[in-house]
């Protein structure tokens, strides 16, 4: 076990390293600057800032000076607003990560229920109706539901006050988040139950004479959530991080809306921070999912 972590950790550092030449590289590439806008400075005032900031060196040495930095946990200051960009993920990243959390929890849960209700009513009615809601949500993308529930619930019908730091009301913007992921799970669910209740040692339970919960809530569900946390690795990193989307409808200040201002003024910092942080988060996350299979199956191994 300790040796697969050790494995995972320096492939993780590999993998981390990639992320950040290949988005440092393509982020260069693109025509323009960060000083390049309507009202630009001075051509003096844009060299001494391309020169304060190494834009005045050729790319690889940027990368490396950058890498340099970020080995000693320094990751620069916004090229915008000059604020340290260490402060600018924290107070970003606990307004997603509540968001996140909340969405990600009501997403598995409803999602586990939702599909095992729909794999033991297999063909009824509850079935038919979970997974065609299922459906119509997996088909849904978020910007439209999140559009559709701030029109109908903050301005028609006036029932949810708009999200603020002030009144913290993270209703709709939960909802918007965790639909996709809950549909998701609901159908993997679904799929991953009926195929352990068809498996021989469910049938040998039964015939047996064990209990129909203890076959279905210790045989058949904890093999069927196998799958599942294949999925809910990397959603967790996703939803975390927030919805970029999402957060802009809603006007949440979390990363994600930090990330596309960031693409939008060409402010290099806040993307490459908010990059590597999307990264580590996806293969920590990655790495939980394969530790917890060990707990939910021990007859897995990692060799």
């Amino acid at each position: 076990m300790a040796r697969y972590v050790v494995k995972r950790m320096i492939l993780a550092v590999v993998t981390i390293f990639i992320v950040c030449a290949i988005t440092f590289f393509a982020m260069n590439a693109i025509p323009g600057g960060p000083f390049n806008a309507e009202k630009a400075p001075s051509p003096e005032v844009q060299k001494v800032l391309e020169k304060r900031y190494n834009l005045d060196k050729p790319v690889g040495t940027q990368f490396v000076l950058y890498m340099k930095n970020v080995f000693r946990g320094d990751f620069g200051v916004s090229l915008k607003t000059g604020r340290d960009i260490a402060d600018i993920l924290w107070t970003s990243f606990k307004i997603s990560a509540k968001l996140g959390g909340m969405a990600a929890v009501v997403a598995i849960i409803c999602g586990i229920v939702l599909g095992s209700i729909a794999a033991l009513m297999r063909n009824k009615w509850p079935d038919r109706l979970i997974i065609f809601f299922s459906t119509l949500a997996t088909a849904t993308p978020s910007f439209v539901l999140a559009t559709l529930l701030l029109l109908v619930f903050c301005i028609k019908l006036g029932w949810i006050p708009v999200w603020s730091a002030e009144s913290n009301n993270y209703v709709l913007p939960v909802i918007s988040l965790s639909v996709y992921p809950m549909a998701y799970i609901t159908r993997l669910t679904k799929t991953s139950m009926l195929d352990a209740l068809g498996q021989d040692y469910v049938r040998t339970a039964k015939a047996k004479g064990v209990s129909p919960k203890k076959v279905i809530f210790k045989h058949a569900l904890r093999n069927a959530l196998i799958p599942v946390l294949t999925y809910v690795g990397p959603m967790l990193a996703f939803i975390i991080t927030g919805s970029l989307v999402v957060e802009n409808i809603f006007t949440i200040g979390g990363l994600g809306s930090k990330f596309i201002s960031g693409i939008t003024n060409r402010d290099y910092p806040i993307i490459m921070a908010t990059t590597m942080f999307l990264a580590v988060l996806m293969i920590v996350f990655n790495l939980l999912t394969d530790i917890i299979y060990k707990v939910v199956d021990p007859r897995i191994t990692f060799e």
